[in-house]
Order: C-alpha cells, then sequence, then structure tokens
C-alpha cells in the first residue's frame, strides 16, 4: 500500500517534471518567435525609415533647387533693374553736363551783354550831359532853375490828369458798389419772397349767441373780475354782436386769455373755480406752443445748439408784432436775408444767420426790462453763451452800437429790408402824415429851396432850389447835407431817396 502510494507519487512528480520542461521549452520558443517578429518588424521600420529618408532628401534637394533658381532669377533681375538705372544715370549725367555747358554760355554771353550795357549807359549819360549843356546855352537858365520850371509844370499837369483819374475811379467804384449792392439785395429779396400779415393789440373772441355774454359776466360781474385778474386781460363786452374783445399789450397773455375764453364757452361751465382752472390749463398750452414754435423756427432755420431760454423767448415772438408786422416773422425773414447776402459777401454764414434770428430777441421781455429792445437782446445773448460777434450783431442792429463786423451790418441791412417790404408795417394816417410833414420841414430848413414833396410814402423827398441862389455842385452840397440832417433828426424804415432840382429857363418871344 504505501509502495503504491509511492509510485504514484513519483509518478505525479515525473509528470510535473515533464510538464515543467515542456512549459519552458514551450515559453523558449515563443519568446524565440517573438524576438523573430520583432526583429522583423524593426527591420522593416528601419527599411521604411530609409525609404522615406531617401525621399525627404530628394525633395529637400528638389527645393533647394527651385530655391536656388528662384534666387538666380531674382538676382538676375536686379542685375537687370541696376544696368537700367546705371543707363538712366549716365544720360542723366549727360543731360546735367549738356544744361552746365548751355548755362556756362549764357553766362558768359550775359557778361558780355552787361559790359555792352554798361558802355551804352555809358555813352547815354555822356550823351544827355552834352544836352544839358546845350539847353543851358540855348535856354540862358541855369539847370536847377530849368529843372524847378519843368517840375512845376509837369506837377501842376500830373495833378489835373490825378485829379480827373481820382473822380473817373470813384465814379466807377460808387457805380460798381451800388451795382454789387443791388445785385446781392435784389437778390437775396428774390430768394425769400415770405407773406407780410398785419396783426394788432387786441384779440376778438365769437361767441355762439349773445346770452353767452351775460354767462361770461357773470352774477355782478364775478365771472369777467375772476377773468381778468387770473389772465391780466382787459374783457371789453359791448355792443358788438356775439363778440368779445381781449385788450393787452402783452400777446402771450392775450392768447391765454383767447384759449382759456374758448375753453369756457365751449365747456359751458363759467364760474371763478373752473376760470382759474381752465387759465391754469391754457397757460400749460401756449408755454408748450411757445417751446414748440422756438424749436421748429430753429429746426427751419437750421441754427443748433440755441439755450433752451433763447427758444422760448423766439418762441414768444410769435405773439408779439411791432407797427402791425409779426416780429417772429420778420426775425425768420431778417435771418434768412442776411444769410443769403453773407454767402454773396463771403462773409459768416451761421453768425449772420444766428444774429439775424435773434436781433429782435429783447422784444420778447422789453415790456418787462428797461432801455432799448437791441440792447436788451445782446444782453440776453451774453447771459446764455452766445458767441461775441452774434451778441455784437444785435446789439448794433439799431445803431446803440457802431457796427465792428460785415455781420452786423448784413443784419442791420436785412431787418431795415424786411420792415421796409411793402405792406410789412403798418402806420396810422396821423403818424404817416406827421412823418412825410417832418420830412418836408427837414428840406424845406435849408437856404435856396423853393419847393419840396414826399412822394413814395415818404420813400423819397425831391427839392426844386432856385437856380440863382444854388448852382450845380451847391445842388450836390444840398442834397448831401439834407441826407445828413433827416438822418440825425428823423426815424424811419428803410432808406429816403434826396433829390435836388436846379433847373433854369430861358424864356424869349420873337414878334
Amino acid at each position: 500500500m504505501a509502495s503504491d502510494i509511492l509510485i504514484t507519487v513519483a509518478e505525479s512528480i515525473i509528470v510535473a517534471v515533464i510538464a515543467f520542461i515542456l512549459g519552458y521549452l514551450f515559453k523558449q520558443y515563443r519568446s524565440a518567435t517573438e524576438i523573430k517578429s520583432a526583429q522583423a518588424e524593426v527591420q522593416r521600420l528601419l527599411d521604411e525609415a530609409k525609404n522615406k529618408e531617401r525621399e525627404a532628401t530628394i525633395q529637400a534637394q528638389d527645393a533647394a533647387l527651385k530655391i536656388r533658381a528662384a534666387a538666380e532669377a531674382e538676382i538676375q533681375q536686379r542685375r537687370a533693374d541696376l544696368q537700367r538705372q546705371d543707363r538712366r544715370l549716365q544720360q542723366k549725367e549727360e543731360n546735367l553736363d549738356r544744361k552746365i555747358e548751355a548755362m556756362e554760355r549764357r553766362e558768359r554771353a550775359l557778361q558780355t551783354r552787361e559790359k555792352e550795357l554798361d558802355q551804352a549807359k555809358a555813352d547815354i549819360e555822356n550823351i544827355k550831359q552834352q544836352q544839358l549843356k546845350e539847353l543851358e546855352r540855348v535856354a540862358a537858365l541855369p539847370r536847377d532853375q530849368a529843372k524847378e520850371l519843368l517840375l512845376k509844370a509837369i506837377e501842376a499837369e500830373v495833378r489835373q490828369d490825378a485829379a480827373r483819374r481820382i473822380r473817373e475811379i470813384e465814379a466807377e467804384a460808387k457805380e460798381e458798389a451800388d451795382r454789387r449792392a443791388r445785385e446781392v439785395i435784389t437778390t437775396s429779396i428774390q430768394r425769400l419772397a415770405s407773406e407780410q400779415v398785419a396783426e394788432t393789440t387786441v384779440s376778438v373772441v365769437p361767441l355762439p349767441n349773445e346770452d353767452m355774454k351775460g354767462r361770461i359776466i357773470g352774477r355782478e360781474g364775478r365771472n369777467i373780475r375772476a377773468l381778468e385778474m387770473a389772465t391780466g386781460v382787459d374783457l371789453i363786452v359791448d355792443d358788438t354782436p356775439e363778440a368779445v374783445i381781449l385788450s393787452t399789450f402783452d400777446p402771450v397773455r392775450r392768447e391765454v386769455a383767447r384759449v382759456a375764453l374758448n375753453k369756457l364757452i365751449l365747456d359751458g361751465r363759467i364760474h371763478p373755480a373752473r376760470i382759474e382752472e381752465v387759465v391754469k390749463k391754457a397757460k400749460e398750452e401756449v408755454d408748450a406752443v411757445i417751446r414748440e414754435v422756438g424749436e421748429q423756427t430753429a429746426l427751419k432755420l437750421g441754427i443748433h445748439n440755441l439755450h433752451p431760454e433763447l427758444i422760448k423767448l423766439v418762441g414768444r415772438l410769435q405773439f408779439r408784432t411791432s407797427y402791425g408786422q409779426n416780429v417772429l416773422l420778420n426775425s425768420i425773414e431778417t435771418a434768412n436775408l442776411a444769410a443769403m447776402m453773407a454767402a454773396e459777401l463771403g462773409a459768416d454764414v451761421k453768425v449772420a444767420r444766428r444774429a439775424g434770428l435773434l436781433h429782435d430777441i429783447g422784444k420778447a421781455v422789453d415790456h418787462e426790462v428797461e432801455g432799448p429792445h437791441a440792447l436788451i437782446g445782446a444782453e440776453l445773448a451774453k447771459r446764455f453763451n452766445e458767441s461775441p460777434k452774434v451778441v455784437h450783431a444785435i446789439a448794433a442792429h439799431h445803431a446803440e452800437e457802431e457796427p465792428q463786423t460785415v455781420e452786423a451790418i448784413l443784419v442791420q441791412a436785412a431787418d431795415a429790408i424786411s420792415s421796409a417790404r411793402p405792406g410789412a408795417r403798418r402806420e396810422t394816417l396821423e403818424s404817416y402824415i406827421k412823418r412825410l410833414e417832418a420830412l418836408e420841414t427837414v428840406a424845406n430848413s435849408f437856404e435856396g429851396v423853393e419847393k419840396c414833396f414826399a412822394i413814395q410814402a415818404g420813400r423819397e423827398v425831391r427839392i426844386l432850389v432856385k437856380p440863382e441862389a444854388i448852382d450845380d455842385l451847391g445842388a450836390v452840397r444840398l442834397a448831401r447835407d439834407i441826407a445828413r440832417r433827416v438822418e440825425e433828426s428823423l426815424e424811419y424804415p428803410g432808406q429816403i431817396k434826396v433829390t435836388v432840382i436846379r433847373e433854369t429857363r430861358a424864356v424869349d418871344y420873337a414878334k
């Protein structure tokens, strides 16, 4: 039993040893096979690397050959360019050499010519001295005395020629200046054809019926008193059928009263509390209208960066009149005329247009501030950061200041043109007659005046003078003196033409 077990164990050991040996041998064989496979793979990779190296070498050689060919072509091109530049430089050097030779020849010729001129001058001087000696001998006068007599004669002749030429130049300059001024003004007026509207200081509010007058007046007049106190406007309820008149010199308050009264008439509820409420709303509406009018005016004229307060003042001019002329329309027209004339004359168009719009801005507050509206407007423009040129043009447009710039003169002229348009302003018959009488009185105050007539609505005055008392030159002086006196003593829009007529008649009878 024990021997069987030993035999079994021995067999198992042998089998295990044989299995181990066989495993080891199999591993050795497998390792050898893997090594051979790895060696073959390495050899294949080495072969591929060598092939790639040869291909890269061939490609590098090709690229090097291409670069070399391009470099050689560029070198050849640069050599050709250098050769061309060398040829041009050689040509320029040859041209310069030829020019230098020509200049040298010309210089030698000029030197020769200068010598000939010097010799000719010397000959002329000798001849002149000989002639002077001969003249002194013939005239029996010393040289200095003869020269003095000759200079006096020449001076008198030159003075006459100069005086005649000066008169001609003055006449030509005046004619050209008048023509040019007429062209500039007429061109500007033709380009701007604005309507003229006359307004008054009262507004008429239509009523639906006569019973409304009693409701507006109220019990014991409380409604009309409340409306007058709230608006500062006088309400005139008279025999005018179906109408109430609003009267005040403040156009904005008059507009507020008109809007408020229309709202009250439409609403039908008229009592003091309602009146205060409606007047407050009307003021807000009118303020909005004023701002909108100011903004639209500035936008239409292309004027930017106006201060908001100036825009409000421009809008207020919509409700302001001067001699029946709407001040805002006059300001817009003045701005356009000044800008057009500035463009014709090469002046600053923006300054002229801006100053033209703002030239009457003082009229928006002149009932609140003492002083001329031109100076008030200039102070307002200065306060709201307008440029010095604009401020000066505003102050100078009615000669409160002496105009110092072209733009100031253009604004002054444009304002006069706008105000002098036919129908632009309206005046009463009494003031019109007084103005004509004052014009004729000024003309009659001069010596030698026989008759005078104010014609063309006071735009011209014609004076007939006594021919025995006034000669032709005196007539010219008289016209100038009368024009100066009119400028100093009268106020008028536009300009007045002074015409002096001197007529001499000789009458005889054949018998």
